[in-house]
């Protein structure tokens, strides 16, 4: 074989690399191509056509720039010596195929990600990784031919891959040291140039993209591996509650926040926890009443017909009539762990994880079951799926839960699907439970599951809604009957009487829209019921963490806690207008009757006004809102951090009892 020398020698060690990199530019641009194509509509609608093209070439380079940086860094050393050449093409033939079969793998998940939650795949992908058992029923019961279509791809892209760059690798000869040595520093160079895309102070990052007011349109103007890299970064490098969107200080905040709670100062109860006060309740029972939270998983108020929704719950909405409406109640974000930190703590969003999942409260962190059980109260988490799910068996029992109930503890189900036991079961196993308690007083969240992607349910208990069998529809359809099906059973029970019952979401099934936030899909059904329970309506904006207090009046108990919430059905409150707290990946919402501040990293803060499921942006800058907004985000932020949202060591005082 002829000797390489000049030029070709230089480069023979490098061939692979160029080869890399035309191919995984080619793959990301016909993969956003196709999401074009697919989300033409809305991509047209932001004006985003061009922009999408151009700065998505712009974040491919980059990733490329950080996939390169490893065999740059290597080329010097391993490519520059006869030895050590073969070394440098293990490393080419193992580190190339990988890191673009991986692209494309993750180009291959992105439609169905959008389809839940979307946007490009972010952190939420990582977390689901997690659950190996639970994800992968899901897909396959869910996506099964998308998912055998993506293997076989993925598998033959891969094949193809590995043999291209074997023969591509194999006649790469050393540079020598000489070569190495001038052709290194311009690789670097490059890499760090591609990595950065810019001159200025800071690198471009996905706030670069942030071109129009459609979250997920922005997003296909990124990489799917960037994301979820960018993510993992984010992740690990902000403070341990989330980054903040303001420089506001915690004094203002604090002021701010216990401002905004409409609590009388003498109320207050605490100078190291600044949000403890007394709360009063607005009834009085010779014993309080016990306390059922009834959490139904993903469902919006678009699937409910009392909310103007589809014709899918006729037991829910005949039950709006009996109890407690809330008509403009808003979940606050898109995760059930999101919707437990605010129901069952009152805790406000941050952009952090859910704090169900985060290490400081995992131990002496306020929940309803903590305070209730040193009223007496015995408190359970019955679900019907696993319970280490998203953590949730060592929050809760770590925070005041004595009794968790799950998949494990049903003996004969009628039926099990992707994410455990069906409605039917959970909600018997619950009934079951609550009888046996007595005269005891008892608190117990009740975890729906049969409304999660498969969407599996029994057969033979419903009309279906549509005609294919495993669809949203027909799972809340079913969810609803097994709903139905309970409340008949609590109707007649011993505990009726003496109990209050709510009805809610844990968030929608589907959070999406063009706006920066679709606030609209926030929109979940609250309803409380039961024997004590008067008919009638909340029509003022509300929010899962007004829950709490809410509640702890309706049943009778006067306590000392950290809840910002308030008490809806306090006479005060009529005067006030109600406001909602909204957490959509790294933005949030502060929803105020009908102003919204707009809360996005790295931006402004930007007002708005909304009506009827839009937003307008709002000509000046209403900063009144935007202070109360940014001090409620850092309040969230802060009360993590330095571990104020708690009960205090004491024995509680409860006045009144």
């Amino acid at each position: 074989m002829k000797k390489l020398n000049g030029p070709g020698k230089d480069f023979s060690a490098l061939a692979p690399l160029f080869s890399f990199a035309w191919r995984l530019l080619l793959a990301l641009s016909v993969a956003r191509l196709l999401l074009v194509a697919w989300q033409w509509d809305r991509v047209i609608e932001a004006g985003m056509l061009a922009p999408v093209f151009l700065q998505g070439l712009r974040f491919d380079l980059l990733l490329l720039g950080m996939i390169l940086v490893i065999p740059v860094l290597a080329f010097p050393v391993l490519a520059s010596n006869e030895r050590l050449v073969p070394v440098w093409r293990f490393l080419l033939r193992v580190y190339l195929p990988v890191m673009l079969v991986s692209a494309v793998f993750m180009e291959l998940s992105t439609p169905s990600f959008i389809n839940q939650f979307d946007s490009r795949p972010n952190i939420l992908f990582v977390e689901y990784l997690e659950y190996p058992r639970e994800v992968a029923s899901t897909l396959w019961a869910a996506y099964k031919i998308p998912l055998i279509a993506a293997v076989v791809m993925v598998s033959t892209f891969g094949v193809l891959s590995v043999r291209q760059f074997k023969e591509l690798v194999r006649v790469s000869k050393a540079t020598g040291v000489v070569r190495a040595a001038w052709i290194f520093p311009i690789l670097l160079v490059l890499c760090v140039g591609l990595v950065r895309s810019t001159l200025d102070h800071r690198p471009v990052n996905p706030s670069t993209v942030a071109l129009s007011s459609d979250p997920m349109v922005n997003d296909l103007a990124l990489n799917s591996t960037y994301t979820v890299l960018y993510a993992i970064y984010e992740q690990r490098h902000e403070d341990a509650g989330g980054f903040r969107y303001s420089e506001m200080t915690d004094q203002q905040a604090e002021q701010e926040v216990r401002k905004s709670m409409n609590i009388a100062a003498a109320d207050f109860t605490s100078d190291s926890l600044p949000t403890m006060h007394l709360q009063r309740s607005g009834r009085h029972f010779d014993k309080p009443k016990n306390l059922v939270v009834i959490i139904e998983e993903s469902l919006g108020a678009e699937f409910v017909g009392s909310l103007g929704g589809l014709p899918l719950t006729p037991n829910l909405d005949a039950l709006s009539r009996e109890g407690l409406w809330l008509t403009q109640l808003y979940a606050t974000g898109t995760r059930s762990v999101r919707g437990l930190e605010a129901i069952v703590s009152g805790y406000t969003p941050t952009p952090a994880k859910s704090v169900v999942k985060m290490p400081k409260s995992q131990r002496n962190f306020f929940t309803l079951a903590g305070l209730l059980s040193q009223h007496g109260y015995h408190t359970s988490f019955i679900y019907g799926g696993e319970a280490q799910f998203d953590n949730m068996r060592r929050f809760f029992m770590n925070n005041g839960f004595q009794h968790v109930v799950d998949e494990k503890d049903y003996a004969d189900p009628v039926f099990v699907g992707s994410w455990g036991v069906s409605d039917e079961d959970l909600f018997q196993r619950a009934h079951e439970e609550f009888e046996q308690k007595g005269s005891d007083p008892f608190f117990s969240v009740v975890f729906t599951s049969t409304n999660h992607s498969p969407f599996q349910y029994p057969p033979g208990r419903i009309e279906a809604y549509d005609q294919e069998v495993n669809t949203v529809n027909n799972a809340v359809k079913y969810a609803d009957y097994a709903l139905g099906q309970f409340f008949e059973k609590a109707k007649a029970s011993s505990y009726w009487d003496d109990t209050v019952f709510l009805v809610v979401a844990d968030h929608n099934s589907r959070v999406y829209g063009n706006d920066i936030i679709p606030v609209e899909r926030f929109h979940v059904p609250g309803l409380i019921l039961g024997g004590s329970i008067d008919a009638g309506e909340i029509n003022s904006v509300a929010s899962q963490i007004d829950l709490g207090p809410t509640l702890l009046s309706l049943i009778g108990i006067n306590a000392e806690h950290p809840m910002i919430g308030r008490d809806l059905t306090a006479p005060a409150m009529a005067a006030v207008p109600g406001r909602a707290i909204m957490q959509f990946n790294s933005t949030q919402a502060y929803l105020e009757g009908d102003r919204l501040v707009i809360l996005q990293k790295d931006l402004p803060a930007a007002s708005f006004s909304y009506a009827d499921g839009h937003m307008i942006e709002s000509s000046e800058r209403d900063e009144t809102l935007i202070n109360r907004a940014l001090a409620h985000s850092v309040w969230s932020s802060l009360a993590y951090q330095e571990s104020l949202f708690r009960l205090p060591p004491k024995d509680l005082e409860v006045a009144g009892l």
